[in-house]
């Protein structure tokens, strides 16, 4: 170990039992120092101590998302908590300098599971989840495992100084130090921040691996083109939405599209932004975890990532959380998710990674997404060799940045605004004064959390809303809610064996029985035909994140669709028994009905890709109500 190594840092590395946290943000590094505690539940994570507020540091591992009630493999990973005593700032080139140089040799590298039966994975979840209706998009990794010699802590900060030296445009780089867990990363992605009660989450997607000697404009120019790396950052954006919808009061607000620029990867992400008043453990609890790396629905999302991936994700896709007191009592929070980290245990090495599944994805064309997410942080690390075009760029002037500033490549991306709803692209907030002011309304939740922002845009036309799990709403409450918005939800609306199919259904046969005013979203609109006799069949290709115009009775509607099934009728039909009917006039595939104080979509009228959503759910509610 270097002499010039920081004294505290050298009597850390000296002691086998010392936990300690290293983090490179906003260009420079700080050291860490306290008490290793581990808890159960993040409402546990100790903020407060005998003389107030405290600051900790926090390792939050994807098991924990069973604190939402969603399913996940249990490995027994610890929420670890550093009880930080001292913080301290250190000049960054001279502990670069000073630390751990000479490579770390890997043997016996590969991944856990071969490319073939990833393959086989990724085509049965395609035809299998997503074309059975069970969700838009789900990300199934895979773990790239390896053997070295020497001490961990000394790998683990060699590999830190080489992140250091050739990764850039991470969020945080990262060595987190403590007994029989160590990580060490460059995470391009912030999951979620609060600071002085404004929440910030940056959903990133889509990912064009440059190829040898740099990327173009030609190269990058195509990727930008990909149908498929855009639905996919739409979908993960909405999702977000969700997130954001629960835990902040104006719901949240889009900015960008922005290129996130790595040395060897890019990504496409947007920034969303809203007001919060939540604990930041709260306000964690609420967004585990984030899309990017689980999938959409968040709930059916691990149900699928238990059904599919081979062993528990250990601290993959969870969160590194650090809460700062305020001079307030408060604490702010900076949450980067936790991808692109080596884990490393007794000589170990292990690098997981993952795909994004969607209904246009080719089984070898994500076959080569983790090669490539893998190689990335391999070569990053020094343990594969790195690409030369950078190990010589000039930081001061990276490749990407200058295409990015290229006026093809801008436009490419601002042009991807022009698909998506100005409702999220503006501040916006509950309106007291809207349209349905006074006026109450009970949404039901069938595991998809779009009803968080179908919540929020009720509210933005003046609505007070109340949402309520479909398993544990009651029937006096579908009884006395003013309006009854029956929510969307993952599967096959046909399969009343389904405990939640045939609750929703009751929901809706409810309410149609008393004659009183019911919307019906989606999965509840198929519900809604079904019970008029409309036939219900599955998709030829199912309506992911797709966007369409479609006629809504007077109107055309721009509304984005994630559907497997459709209602369908003889195209040409315009009334069935007392329900008007706006069907599609080629395939008869219903995107609305309504009548005698009823109405359905089949959109999501709520996603950030109905261009005219409000305006259209404004419209079906006075209808239901009128």
């Amino acid at each position: 170990m270097n002499a010039a190594l920081p004294a505290r840092l050298r009597a850390l590395m000296a002691d086998p039992e010392a936990s300690f946290v290293l983090i490179a943000r906003d260009g420079g590094i700080e050291l860490l120092t306290g008490t290793i505690v581990d808890v159960d539940r993040l409402a546990d994570i100790p903020l407060e101590n005998a003389d107030g507020s405290r600051e900790v540091f926090a390792m939050v591992p994807y098991r924990q998302v069973r604190e939402r009630g969603f399913e996940a493999q249990d490995d027994g990973t610890p929420l670890r908590c550093l009880l930080v005593d001292d913080h301290e700032h250190l000049p960054a080139q001279d502990l670069i300098r000073a630390l751990p140089a000479a490579p770390v040799v890997l043997h016996d590298g590969g991944f856990d599971i071969s490319d073939e039966e990833y393959a086989g994975i990724v085509e049965r979840v395609i035809v299998d989840e997503i074309g059975r209706g069970e969700g838009a998009n789900f990300v199934i990794r895979r773990d790239f495992r390896a053997r070295f010699d020497g001490d961990d802590r000394v790998a683990a900060l060699t590999w830190f100084r080489a992140l250091l030296e050739h990764e850039r445009g991470a969020y945080w780089t990262f060595a987190v130090i403590t007994p029989g867990h160590i990580a060490v990363g460059a995470s391009p992605e912030a999951h979620v921040v609060v600071r002085d009660g404004v929440v910030t989450m940056n959903p990133i997607s889509g990912t064009f691996r440059h190829p040898a000697g740099g990327a173009t404009r030609e190269s990058l120019t195509e990727f930008l083109s990909s149908t498929k790396e855009t639905e996919e950052l739409f979908m993960v954006v909405d999702e977000e939405l969700k997130m954001m919808s629960q835990v902040c009061s104006d719901g949240g607000r889009i900015t960008g599209p922005h290129l996130k620029e790595m040395s060897r990867l890019t990504h496409t992400e947007y920034m969303l932004r809203g007001l919060s008043r939540l604990d930041p453990r709260e306000i964690l609890r609420e967004t585990m975890f984030a899309p990017t790396v689980t999938g959409s629905p968040m709930q059916n999302a691990c149900a699928v990532i238990g059904r599919h991936e081979k062993t528990p994700r250990g601290y993959y896709s969870g969160v590194a959380a650090l809460f700062t007191p305020r001079s307030d009592g408060g604490h702010d929070l900076d949450a980067p998710i936790l991808i692109r980290t080596v884990y490393v245990d007794a000589g170990r090495l292990r690098v997981p990674v993952g795909a994004t599944l969607v209904r246009h994805s080719d089984p070898h064309g994500e076959v080569s997404e983790t090669h490539g997410k893998a190689a990335g942080v391999l070569g990053a690390i020094g343990a594969i060799e790195r690409d030369r075009v950078a190990e010589t760029r000039d930081d001061d002037a990276p490749t990407e940045a200058r295409l990015a500033e290229d006026p093809r490549i801008a436009e490419l991306l601002a042009s991807r605004n022009t698909r998506l709803a100005d409702f999220w692209m503006q501040p916006q907030d509950a309106h007291a004064g809207g349209r349905f002011a006074g006026r109450t309304a009970l949404v039901v939740d069938a595991e998809d959390r779009f009803t968080t922002m179908l919540a929020h845009q009720l509210r933005h036309l003046g609505l007070t809303v109340e949402i309520a799990p479909w398993d544990t709403v009651t029937d006096a409450a579908i009884d006395a809610a003013e309006l009854v918005v029956s929510g969307p939800g993952p599967g096959d609306p046909r399969d009343a064996a389904s405990p939640r199919i045939a609750r929703m259904q009751h929901v809706v046969s409810r309410r149609r029985a008393a004659d009183t005013p019911l919307l019906a979203v989606c999965l509840s609109h198929q519900i809604l035909a079904d019970s008029l006799g409309i036939d219900l069949v599955p998709l030829e290709s199912p309506h992911q994140g797709v966007q369409k115009t479609v006629p809504i009775f007077e109107h055309d509607a721009s509304v984005g669709f994630y559907n497997t099934f459709t209602a369908r009728v003889r195209p040409g039909t315009m009334r069935v028994d007392d329900a008007e009917v706006a069907a599609d006039p080629v395939t008869g595939d219903v995107y609305a009905l309504r009548g005698d104080g009823f109405a359905s979509v089949q959109g999501h009228l709520e996603s950030i890709l109905s261009r005219d959503g409000i305006v259209t759910l404004e419209r079906l509610i006075a209808h239901a109500l009128r």
